[in-house]
């Protein structure tokens, strides 16, 4: 059995839930260890509204939505990234009495590489890296030919989430279960496309990832942000699994128990989903309160076609929707944990 090298995943990883005030306020992780987020996603729950997504590298102004094809925003949401979580002011993620959700990440090492000085990389790159927790935020101006760029990890990412800022694309999805002649569109509800100019055909490597001649990866003097995920034992999973149709669903092995779990069928135009630890509020399973990142659509629940089991090495379907577990579809997934499955001495978790 492989050991986790990260014994505490709330120090790379959380999940928030708040209720806006209308006003001001500052929300505050409740993590074993403090995590201030470089990365944040947030979307509202309890109305349509959506998805914002905000780094430490654009800048807490520059909102993106992953329900959208839009470039870079100009919106005042955030007042800080705070060292124990973050602060808001009275805007689009702060209405008073809704529900919302933030999934935050932690980069926290900026870096610069001059591709001519290093010999990595054809395309000059900055950004921000974690490499304990496979992670890293990496900012580039495209060329419109094909070239390759540092993501500052010392392992091969597994998973690769793009967005052009500068015009109107797709968010650009690489992930090692659909390869590098495909891209899945985050923004979208589509079966993975197959072309080159996407990511030239051409895996990632421990150094390295490559991007084609396309506008949505690599848009000739364009302004492009990539969010980067390697694998980490205990913490990190990025793998697929395929469906069977019934409710004693397919059994899904990460190594630990989960705290957020994204998915998405590769063979239907259906939605992507996010599910995590938080939702519902009573910590139990099965986890049934969904939210899509392609659409701008309120929290779905109850719905009895999409339960999932969040136990300590994985999570068991329990759903039969073609959304969750279609028989004899392939579903690719990215998944952090909560707790690893055993901790670095040899002590393990338990299922909620």
């Amino acid at each position: 059995m492989a050991y986790t090298t990260i014994d505490d995943p709330s120090a790379f990883f959380q999940t928030a839930l708040y209720t806006g005030n209308g006003g001001t306020q500052s929300i505050t992780n409740t993590g074993n260890s403090d995590l201030q987020p470089n990365w944040i996603w947030t979307k509202v729950r309890s109305e349509t509204g959506s998805h914002r997504l905000v780094d430490t590298v654009r800048g807490l102004t520059k909102p993106m939505f992953s329900n959208g094809t839009d470039a870079d925003a100009d919106e005042t949401n955030y007042s800080a990234f705070d060292s124990d979580g973050f602060s808001l002011v009275n805007e689009s993620l702060n209405e008073n009495t809704r529900t919302y959700v933030a999934w935050q990440w932690k980069a926290e090492t900026s870096f610069s590489n001059d591709a001519s000085a290093t010999s990595i990389g054809s395309v000059d790159s900055t950004g921000s890296v974690n490499d304990t927790a496979g992670f890293s935020i990496v900012s580039y101006t495209g060329t419109g030919s094909n070239a390759t760029l540092k993501h500052g990890l010392s392992t091969v990412p597994k998973m690769i989430i793009v967005k052009n800022r500068s015009t109107a694309q797709h968010w650009q999805v690489y992930h090692t279960s659909t390869g590098n002649t495909k891209s899945s569109q985050l923004s979208g509800g589509g079966a993975p496309d197959t072309a080159a100019t996407y990511w030239n055909n051409t895996s990632p490597t421990s150094s390295v990832f490559s991007i084609g001649s396309g506008a949505p990866t690599n848009g000739d003097g364009n302004a492009i942000i990539a969010y980067c995920f390697a694998e980490k034992t205990g913490y990190s999973k990025f793998s697929s699994f395929v469906g069977n149709g019934n409710a004693n669903g397919t059994f899904v092995y990460t190594g630990f128990k989960p705290a957020f779990i994204f998915l998405k069928n590769t063979e239907r135009n259906i939605n992507w989903e996010i599910l995590d630890n938080k939702r519902p509020s009573t910590g139990q399973n099965p986890a049934d309160d969904i939210l899509f990142p392609n659409t701008n659509d309120a929290e779905s629940s109850s719905q009895t076609d999409r339960l999932v089991d969040f136990v300590s090495n994985g999570i068991k379907i329990r759903g039969t929707s073609n959304q969750m577990n279609a028989s004899g579809q392939k579903f690719i997934y990215m998944a952090f944990a909560e707790n690893p499955l055993v901790t670095s001495t040899g002590v393990p978790t338990t299922a909620r």
